[in-house]
């Protein structure tokens, strides 16, 4: 069974989420949609758009999205079988929380890691 396929996105809390995303607009070029974040596309080797993209979001500090985790920062993944991964993490003794959604987004699961860090995991909807 194929685990993790890729990076779908990178969230990280910030105290002031407004400068820290204006700092990287400004200094790093990154362009912070009003949403808060920024989608980066793929492309091929020829540099030619393909299917799907990875997410790039600053939140705020006082969120408890990442709950139970402390942590600053959180990595979703995309993967191929999200409910055959959340199964096979689960009798591996992995630390999986019990809510999967699904929706018009794909399927979400979220699993914590040794050190406490909260990691989604992600199936596309098919075709993306």
């Amino acid at each position: 069974m194929k685990r993790v396929t890729g990076i779908g996105g990178i969230f990280f809390h910030a105290r002031d989420p407004a400068a820290l995303r204006a700092w990287y607009q400004s200094h790093l070029g990154i362009d912070v949609q009003a949403w808060g974040g920024a989608a980066f596309t793929w492309t091929d080797e020829q540099g030619k758009p393909t299917a799907g993209s990875t997410i790039w979001n600053i939140g705020d500090a006082k969120s408890d999205y990442f709950a139970p985790s402390t942590s600053s920062f959180m990595v979703n993944y995309r993967v191929a079988d999200l409910h055959a991964l959340v199964a096979a993490l689960r009798d591996e003794g992995c630390n999986v929380l019990e809510k999967i959604e699904e929706s018009e987004y794909g399927k979400f699961a979220w699993v914590i890691d040794p050190e406490g860090n909260k990691v989604e995991l992600w199936e596309p909807p098919a075709g993306q």
